[in-house]
């Protein structure tokens, strides 16, 4: 992978996000919505190796999906819409315990998604905090209300340990590669709703059909 590659760009992860949603803000494009993931693993990778329990499952996750796309079936899996109702018809998502479908797109989807809300819960405190603001204090109280819920005591040990090693709120500006604190904070502005509406979405499916709960 080339550095340009390698490089993190919130403008990208906006403008993927903004093209998720499609049919009215009725269904997400899986393609989008990965792009937009990769962005986001780019932007942890940034930082070194203190989101990597994290961004190497989202990677992992995102191959999963990116599979299913390229396969035969590849058109169920064009929107999340389309994904959900073409597994659960064809009974392939395993929906009390871990069984023959563990790596089901409904099932790989909810991980990236759960993990999703962590960082829209981040970027927005990091959007909205003062300079002086401790990074590691807003990330473990949007790790806390978000992720924490779905890790094992040792996971979130490690986590909260780790994050006492993020850098300043300046220089998470800086990696950003916008420009200026404000141009970092008015683009966030821009970016977060998108973030939520494709999060609030793909709760709201999950939930008419009980998957929000999948092994």
């Amino acid at each position: 992978m080339s550095t340009a590659e390698e490089k993190f760009s919130l403008r990208e992860v906006l403008d993927s996000f903004k093209c998720c949603l499609v049919d009215d803000d009725q269904d997400v494009l899986v393609e989008q919505y990965l792009n937009g993931w990769k962005g986001l693993v780019r932007f942890m990778n940034s930082l070194g190796t203190i989101f990597s329990f994290v961004s190497k499952d989202a990677v992992n996750k995102i191959q999963i999906m990116e599979n299913y796309l390229s396969k035969e079936n590849g058109e169920r899996y064009r929107t999340l819409q389309s994904m959900v109702e073409y597994e659960l018809s064809a009974n392939l998502v395993d929906l009390a315990k871990r069984g023959s479908h563990p790596e089901s797109g409904c099932r790989t989807i909810l991980r990236l998604h759960r993990a999703l809300r962590w960082l829209q819960l981040f970027l927005e405190k990091l959007r909205t905090s003062s300079e002086d603001s401790k990074t590691s204090t807003l990330c473990t109280e949007a790790y806390n209300s978000s992720l924490a819920n779905y890790h094992p005591w040792i996971i979130r040990k490690t986590a909260t340990v780790a994050f006492l090693a993020l850098p300043s709120r300046n220089t998470f500006f800086e990696v950003m590669n916008i420009g200026t604190t404000e141009e970092v904070v008015d683009l966030l502005g821009d970016a977060m709703p998108y973030v939520s509406n494709v999060y609030d979405f793909t709760q709201e499916l999950y939930s008419q059909h009980n998957l929000l709960d999948l092994p």
